[in-house]
């Protein structure tokens, strides 16, 4: 299977490196300060707002968006390496929309669906969020408890979700409910969610590491009218795992470039620093850490971008996905670790983007599946294949 990247696609990987760094790396000691004063890590209005214009005029917008509705429909191999450039820089930032979601909407959106929520969202005009997780079932969403029951022409949703990103800032919101009594994935159903329903919840903010925040949801009685399911009654189960799956590539790709990052800020730092007479590049602990760190990335980088090819040719990727999400977060903090103990006590400091992005990395072994259930998972693929 071939997963070189056309000579286009070379160009855009290029132009999204470019971008990286003339916009959003220079943003770091801005955003890095705010979050030193217990304010929010994420990029401002005013920020966001220039570079989605600069991603306009770029033509770096709707990238994996079908042509029939305005995007560049680039195959997941592109994709993959671009949003490795993406990874290298601790400013939380995507290329509108956000992919994971837009794939729901595109595997389950009827006709009605897709005028009112996919193209808005496909065009940037509208934002989303998911609720899957619950407390007490976060890593097991087939173990959700919330509750869609049917009056009339409506739905009744009650429940209770967490560690839901963006909400406040979205319009409309994909919450994951059971319809009936049935077990693990059976009942699992998608309803669109508009921003401002009765019903609808924050019940309150929650900070993370990384300079992140989530937020806990409450459904007293949210009704949603038929038209608001998304895909079919308990069939939501399929089109989730198709977002879980795009999201984990995504976050394999990121992984590596947030380890060719850390490899260059340690390389740069042990050309330059002595100790005790001796550059720390000198020395056979610093050369090891840098030689395992470059063959590890080189094997994360053909895993992912030989997930994406299979992705792109019709295949299953779950179980590559479930190995890449991983491989990739250990191989990321890993390589932010060596590179901060490399750095001394200036590796400590939350003055430089290692700490920030060690962070976001240690909540990346947990959210879209923690390291340990994906493990179960594909030890149980691998076991049932020799049935």
């Amino acid at each position: 299977m071939m997963f070189e990247l056309s000579e286009e696609h070379r160009m855009l990987r290029d132009l999204v490196a470019k971008f990286v760094d003339q916009e959003l790396i220079p943003l770091e000691p801005a955003a890095l300060a705010r979050e030193i004063k217990g304010e929010k890590m994420g990029l401002t209005p005013e920020e966001e707002a220039r570079l989605h214009a600069k991603c306009q005029e770029l033509g770096l917008w709707g990238l994996d968006v079908p042509e029939q509705l305005g995007g560049a429909n680039l195959p997941a191999v592109a994709l993959m390496a671009m949003n490795e450039e993406l990874g290298r820089t601790c400013i939380p930032f995507f290329f509108p929309p956000d992919s994971p979601n837009l794939h729901m909407l595109m595997a389950a959106c009827n006709e009605d669906q897709k005028q009112r929520y996919m193209l808005p969202y496909a065009r940037g005009e509208k934002k989303s969020a998911i609720a899957i997780s619950e407390p007490g079932a976060g890593g097991d969403p087939s173990g959700m408890t919330t509750r869609a029951v049917k009056d009339g022409d409506d739905w009744v949703i009650n429940g209770r979700k967490i560690w839901v990103s963006r909400v406040p800032y979205v319009d409309f919101t994909i919450v994951m409910a059971r319809v009936g009594e049935g077990k693990r994935h059976e009942g699992v159903t998608a309803f669109l969610v508009d921003k401002g329903t009765p019903g609808f919840i924050i019940e309150r903010e929650i900070a993370m590491i990384g300079g992140q925040r989530t937020y806990e949801l409450v459904f007293d009685n949210l009704r949603v009218p038929d038209a608001q399911v998304l895909g079919a009654i308990g069939q939501g189960f399929a089109p989730m795992q198709l977002r879980l799956t795009v999201r984990r590539l995504q976050m394999g790709a990121w992984c590596t470039g947030m380890a060719v990052r850390a490899l260059g800020m340690l390389i740069d730092h042990a050309k330059q620093r002595t100790t005790f007479g001796q550059k720390l590049s000198d020395r056979q602990a610093i050369q090891w850490w840098i030689a395992d760190a470059a063959t590890r990335i080189h094997a994360c980088r053909l895993m992912v971008l030989h997930a994406a090819a299979k992705q792109d040719a019709g295949g299953d990727v779950r179980t590559e996905a479930s190995m890449i999400k991983v491989v990739a977060t250990e191989l990321a903090q890993d390589v932010i670790d060596h590179a901060m103990q490399a750095f001394g006590a200036m590796g400590m400091t939350r003055e430089l983007p290692l700490q920030m992005m060690m962070q976001k990395v240690r909540t990346m072994r947990i959210y879209e599946g923690p390291s340990e259930v994906h493990r179960m998972v594909i030890a149980r693929r691998l076991m049932d294949a020799r049935k």
